[in-house]
């Protein structure tokens, strides 16, 4: 059995609780797999400290949060400091070089200008937690990037669809130049 556990980490409203609820539903939806999602953040929801968990498997998923992370991204300093510890030994991390620095850590690091690359892009960084959740797909191949898209098609309003459709490429992109 194949279980994948990814932990994100950002700035409350930096949208990484809805780009984890993306690929869980991508994964069970269009995937065939098991996925279980959940969230924690502080009692200031922007700005603060967000965390969101998931798990992807083949078989049955019995705990909700990840304790070892195979996949740990942060997209801000404070939130680094405070989960990079969860990412097993070898695993990757994914980090915004706008926003982390990170320190010398038993991991793959992909240092990827996601925010910098989505503003050049696209000219909005509304979109930056799709850019990231294309770089997640990019680097690991978590799911087929149709899947992603469907979801994106389901759960956003239409006149959003193409520039998340775009992010999600610009991400992509970056995730597969990378890894």
């Amino acid at each position: 059995m194949e279980s994948t556990g990814i932990v994100f980490t950002a700035s409350g409203g930096q949208g990484v609780i809805t780009t984890a609820i993306i690929l869980a539903r991508a994964a069970t939806i269009f995937e065939g797999k098991n996925a279980i999602q959940s969230q924690s953040y502080g009692a200031a929801a922007r700005g603060g400290a967000t965390r969101a968990d998931i798990l992807i498997s083949d078989g049955n998923i019995y705990y909700p949060k990840v304790e070892s992370a195979d996949v740990f991204v942060a997209l801000m300093q404070e939130g680094y400091n405070k989960y990079a510890h969860l990412i097993r030994p070898g695993g990757l991390m994914i980090v915004d070089p706008r926003y982390v620095k990170p320190s010398n850590i038993n991991a793959k690091i992909l240092e990827l200008p996601m925010y910098d690359t989505v503003v050049k892009e696209i000219g909005k960084p509304i979109v930056y937690s799709v850019c990231v959740l294309g770089a997640l797909i990019g680097a690991t191949g978590i799911c087929k990037p149709e899947s992603a898209i469907s979801v994106i098609q389901d759960a956003m309003p239409p006149a959003f669809f193409d520039m998340n459709k775009k992010a999600l490429e610009i991400g992509i992109t970056l995730g597969k130049e990378a890894a």
